[in-house]
């Protein structure tokens, strides 16, 4: 049988009309976007067109935007290219960021920046207050991701941007898991960078962009032709940008009713689960959350073994961020919310998406909690009669 794919936060099924996009670039207008011929003029045009779908999508302007590889070179553009400007300077971010962003500045780190990496509640919540607090003279950056990629919990942008406005600091927002999912206005948000990836909104992996607030200074991370407004080197990748472009347009689109549909979606899975899996809990439930996203714990079972169970039978989940697949140390996230290292190994994300229905969704929990029950059954620390008792607790 097909698999039932529930990982759309790893990644999402290319949408037809972003290949359709990329084919016409591919095979019509495949000139150099810098050529000043017809064919590269053409292709210049797919571009440029791409760029001012991307600028709407995220309420900027066309000469804003600049395209990168994905979400992770947008990271790292926006957190070195800051950091370039202020050697030995000091940045603030958070312990539940994406490795992008958490990796950057521990690299940073080993090279003479200070860096200051705030907690988290028990919902994954970051306080604004706390960013206040961190503030040093010569912080020249706050890097905050809007929506976590494990839990989905969204952190206070507004209110964290209110703050490095008065205290004349850079933010930059980490968009990958929002941009297509929630309404994303960089002007409402008072951000200076913002991040997002093609292939978490249905356009092709290899493409993203960082947003640039006009005025914002940015040292680029590589350097030959004037590419990208000399913000980003290198010959534009047009058939998948023009890919972006179209993916942009779709999500922008049915941005509202994708959000009610999937957030019912998400609701009745997770009311489900409650009533027919013992000790289960929803991560970061009473937290602002992402439609698509559900984050559950299963005490007494290993995440890994039930991801491959769940495999088994059909339906691709996973654990947590596909960049740290393979890890043998439970997420950093989990831990950042306060779950022990045993819970934190317990936790499923599953992330819906323009293919999820229903049916595929009451098959999912079927196979769930019969997964469940076998797993737990071979768990020395399992004791079924003591449930109630725990679930009360």
């Amino acid at each position: 049988m097909p698999a039932a794919y529930f990982d759309h936060n790893a990644t999402t099924p290319l949408a037809p009309a972003a290949w359709e996009a990329m084919r016409a670039a591919y095979f019509e207008q495949f000139g150099n976007a810098s050529s000043i011929h017809r064919q590269g003029q053409a292709a210049k045009a797919l571009l440029e067109a791409a760029r001012e779908s991307v600028a709407e999508l995220l309420g900027a302007r066309p000469a804003e935007i600049v395209f990168t590889s994905g979400g992770t070179e947008a990271d790292n553009l926006a957190i070195q290219g800051i950091a370039a400007l202020h050697p030995g300077g000091h940045l603030v971010t958070t312990q539940i960021e994406h490795p992008a962003a958490l990796n950057t500045c521990r690299e940073l780190e080993q090279r003479g920046w200070s860096v200051t990496y705030l907690p988290v509640n028990a919902q994954g919540l970051v306080s604004a207050e706390d960013v206040r607090q961190a503030l040093r003279p010569d912080t020249a950056l706050v890097s905050v991701v809007v929506a976590n990629n494990e839990t989905s919990v969204i952190q206070p942008i507004e209110e964290i941007a209110a703050v490095t406005r008065a205290a004349k600091v850079a933010l930059h927002v980490d968009a990958v898991q929002g941009a297509g999912k929630l309404p994303i206005d960089v002007r409402r948000l008072s951000c200076d960078l913002l991040s997002i990836s093609g292939h978490k909104l249905y356009g092709p992996q290899g493409t993203g962009a960082l947003y640039v607030r006009r005025g914002t200074r940015l040292q680029p991370l590589f350097y030959g032709g004037h590419h990208e407004r000399e913000r980003r080197a290198g010959t534009e990748n047009v058939p998948g940008l023009a890919g972006l472009g179209a993916a942009a347009r779709l999500a922008a689109a049915e941005l509202a009713s994708e959000a009610a549909r999937l957030t019912e979606l998400r609701d009745r899975f997770e009311r489900a689960v409650l009533a027919t899996i013992p000790l289960a809990r929803v991560i970061g439930a009473g937290a602002p959350r992402v439609p698509n996203t559900s984050n559950i714990c299963f005490p007494h079972v290993e995440g890994e073994a039930l991801v491959i169970a769940l495999d088994l039978a059909g339906f691709c989940v996973s654990t947590g961020a596909a960049c740290s697949s393979g890890a043998v140390e439970p997420s950093h996230v989990l831990l950042a919310m306060g779950l022990p290292r045993h819970e934190a190994r317990s936790c499923l994300r599953f992330s819906f998406g323009r293919s999820s229905d229903w049916p595929q969704i009451e098959a999912l929990l079927a196979a769930l909690a019969a997964a469940v029950e076998r797993l737990r059954a071979l768990s020395p620390g399992w004791q079924p009669d003591r449930e109630p008792a725990e679930a009360r607790a």
